[in-house]
């Protein structure tokens, strides 16, 4: 039986990455975004079809992201040099481009199964969706099937909802009004 995540203390991390710039290296562990929102996505593999739709969108809302105190992170079990040959690839060679966030490598594959969305029999990961708080709680998840890129909209709603505090009902948006418990 599966694991119930949201409302717990999302599973700790550490991972190696290749920066968006395409150049660099880095490493970051879950501790690095304390105080700050995290969407942590994962994705199955690099130099795949629906894969670069999602994360360049995630990159190009990396501003509106960002004035949500709330950091991107994209995983997937191939490795940093595999991440950084795909940022470095272009667009229209079914590349990536620079992105505004890093790729973590998840090559040992225990991080996609601490998260729930590894296919064993596969190796590669489901594509999940995750929103973790400033304090560490994971507070939203969405796994789909691999055929199916995810919403940046509805990530921003979730999210907004989320940091607005409040019951919110179906369809909500920034600025609407909560509902009032009676």
């Amino acid at each position: 039986m599966a694991e119930r995540l949201v409302g717990r203390p999302a599973p700790d991390f550490t991972l190696e990455t290749a920066n968006g710039d395409g150049k660099d290296f880095g490493k970051v562990s879950l501790s690095d975004y304390r105080g700050k929102w995290l969407v942590l996505y994962f994705y199955p593999l690099d130099f795949t079809f629906v894969c670069p739709t999602e994360i360049t969108a995630l990159s190009d809302a990396n501003e509106v992201f960002k004035g949500l105190n709330t950091e991107v992170l994209g995983v997937s079990v191939d490795s940093k040099h595999s991440h950084r040959a795909w940022i470095n690839t272009a667009k229209n060679d079914n590349g990536l481009g620079q992105l505004n966030h890093p790729l973590g490598a998840d090559i040992t594959k225990q991080v996609a199964r601490d998260y729930g969305v590894l296919i064993e029999e596969e190796g590669i990961a489901l594509r999940g969706l995750f929103i973790i708080d400033p304090d560490g709680e994971l507070k939203y998840q969405v796994v789909n099937h691999n055929d199916v890129g995810r919403s940046v909209e509805e990530t921003l709603r979730v999210l907004q909802a989320l940091q607005s505090g409040g019951l919110c009902p179906m369809n909500w948006k920034a600025g609407d009004k909560h509902l009032v418990a009676k």
